[in-house]
C-alpha cells in the first residue's frame, strides 16, 4: 500500500487518483490509433478523452458523495465538525502539513488535520469544512457514477463533430476496461475498495491504519486499528484483471465478428455489470445499498437492462462499416 505516489506543487497526489488518470491517458491514446487506424479524426478522440476525464471525475464524485454512505459526514464536516470521527492514529490526526491545492487558493494557513478524541480513540476534525465533498483527488470516486455523466456529454460531442457515434461506443468497449484495470491498481496502492476476510494464499493484508484495518477494528474483528488487517480478498486485483480480461476477449473475439455497430459497447456494458456485480459480494468497504444489494450493484442491474435496450435498437437498424 502506498497512498501517494509522487508530490506535485507541494500537495501529494494519491496513488488511486495518479494511476485513474494514467488509465484514462492509456485509453485515450488507444482510441486515438484506433480513429487513425478507421480513417477518422484522432484529434475528436482526445477531445472526447478529455472530456470523458473532466465529467467522468465530476460523475464520480457526485455519486460517492450521495451514495457511498458518506454524505452525512461531509454535511457534518461544514455543520458539525464534532459529530465525525476518524478512525486514524494519534500522531496523523495531530500532524502539521502544507494545506492542499484548494486550502491554498481559500487562503488557509497549515494546521493540524484533527483533535485527538481519546475517550472514543479518534481523531475529530480540527474545524469545519464545506469544501471536502469536493476534493477528489483525495479519493472517494465511483465508476458508475463518472460512466453515467460522461456518456450522453461525450454522445453530445460526438454528435457535434459529425463522428460516428455507434463506432466510438463500440472503441469505447475496448479502451474503458483498460483504463478501469489502471483505475483498480491505484485502489490496491490507496488500500480502498477492500474485500471481506480470506484466509489463504491469497489473502491480501494492509498496514496498520488503512482503510481495511480501521473497518475490521470497528467492526470486532481487530483490536485495534494500529494492527495490520487480517488477509482479505484482493478485490481491486479480481476486478483489473477481469477487466483486462474483459477487454482482450471483445478485442480478439467479438470485435473482428461484431455484426453491427455498437455491439461491442453492449457486451462490455453487460459483461462489466456482471463482473462488478459478483465482485461486491466480496467487498467490505462502505458503498451504500439496499435490500441486501449495494450501489453499485443495483446500478449494474440498470445497466444490463440498458445493453439489453440498446441491442434491440441498434441490431435492426445498423449499417455495418468496415474496421
Amino acid at each position: 500500500m502506498q497512498p501517494a505516489l509522487f508530490e506535485l506543487f507541494g500537495t501529494a497526489v494519491p496513488s488511486y487518483f495518479a494511476l485513474l488518470v494514467s488509465g484514462f491517458l492509456m485509453a485515450t491514446a488507444l482510441g486515438a490509433l484506433w480513429a487513425r487506424r478507421i480513417g477518422q479524426s484522432p484529434d475528436t478522440v482526445v477531445d472526447l478523452g478529455l472530456s470523458m476525464l473532466v465529467w467522468g471525475v465530476v460523475g464520480a464524485r457526485l455519486l460517492h458523495v450521495f451514495a457511498d454512505g458518506f454524505f452525512w459526514d461531509y454535511v457534518h464536516l461544514c455543520t458539525d465538525p464534532t459529530a465525525v470521527l476518524w478512525k486514524i492514529s494519534r500522531a496523523e490526526c495531530l500532524a502539521t502539513s502544507q494545506p492542499d491545492a484548494l486550502s491554498v487558493w481559500l487562503g488557509d494557513e497549515p494546521r493540524a488535520l484533527g483533535v485527538w478524541d481519546a475517550a472514543a480513540g479518534g481523531c475529530r476534525p480540527a474545524g469545519t469544512d464545506c469544501f471536502a465533498w469536493a476534493r477528489f483527488w483525495a479519493g472517494g470516486l465511483t465508476f458508475y457514477g463518472g460512466l453515467l455523466l460522461a456518456l450522453p456529454l461525450g454522445y453530445r460531442l460526438l454528435r457535434r463533430e459529425s463522428f460516428p457515434v455507434r463506432r466510438a461506443l463500440d472503441m469505447g468497449g475496448l479502451v474503458i476496461p483498460v483504463g478501469l484495470a489502471f483505475g483498480r491498481m491505484g485502489c490496491v496502492l490507496g488500500g480502498c475498495c477492500f474485500g471481506q476476510p480470506l484466509e489463504g494464499a491469497l489473502g491480501l493484508r494492509f498496514p496498520a491504519y488503512s482503510p481495511a484495518s480501521v473497518a475490521q477494528a470497528s467492526a470486532g474483528l481487530l483490536e485495534h486499528p494500529h494492527l495490520r488487517s487480517l488477509p482479505v480478498h484482493p478485490t481491486q486485483l479480481y476486478e483489473a484483471f477481469g477487466s483486462l480480461a474483459l477487454a482482450l476477449v471483445l478485442y480478439f473475439g467479438l470485435y473482428p465478428r461484431k455484426r453491427y455497430d455498437g455491439q461491442v459497447f453492449v457486451a462490455f456494458l453487460a459483461g462489466y455489470a456482471i463482473l462488478r456485480f459478483v465482485i461486491e459480494f466480496a467487498r467490505a468497504d462502505d458503498r451504500g445499498g439496499a435490500l441486501g444489494l449495494s450501489t453499485s450493484q443495483w446500478i449494474g442491474l440498470l445497466l444490463v437492462g440498458l445493453a439489453l435496450g440498446l441491442a434491440r435498437r441498434f441490431r435492426p437498424s445498423s449499417r455495418l462499416a468496415p474496421g
